[in-house]
């Protein structure tokens, strides 16, 4: 996969990129960042402001593309992981909910690695 930060028309944490910075932040913190931008977009959803929720789930996805192109995680099966989850969010959005996902679901599972997140910042 090949991507690019400044060819995306949408991208919103340039600098985040660009920097490196995100790649200092370790598996968990990334993906307890990623959750709080879909808890942002199902929030938003439940409110019936599609605008909002949308940008934040589009935030989210361009959180996923960068992990899933983080160099650390080349021998893992966390690749595959990221892959399936933008699949399930994007089917849970946009789609048909094959995949049955809920509300629930989705912040149930980011919310484990915002508290292992929380355990390495020591809260």
């Amino acid at each position: 996969m090949s991507f690019c930060a400044k060819e995306t028309p949408f991208v919103q944490h340039k600098n985040l990129f660009a920097s490196g910075r995100w790649y200092q932040f370790s598996f968990a913190m990334q993906m307890a960042n990623i959750g709080a931008d879909v808890g942002r977009a199902i929030n938003w959803k439940k409110d019936e402001n599609m605008l909002k929720s949308e940008a934040a789930l589009f935030r989210a996805l361009e959180l996923i593309d960068y992990t899933i192109i983080d160099p650390r995680l080349h021998k893992t099966g966390r690749r595959r992981e990221l892959g399936r989850v933008r699949e399930c969010l994007v089917d849970y959005f946009f789609a048909d909910n094959q995949y049955g996902s809920s509300d629930d679901l989705l912040n149930n599972y980011f919310m484990y690695f915002a508290y292992i997140a929380a355990a390495e910042r020591g809260r």
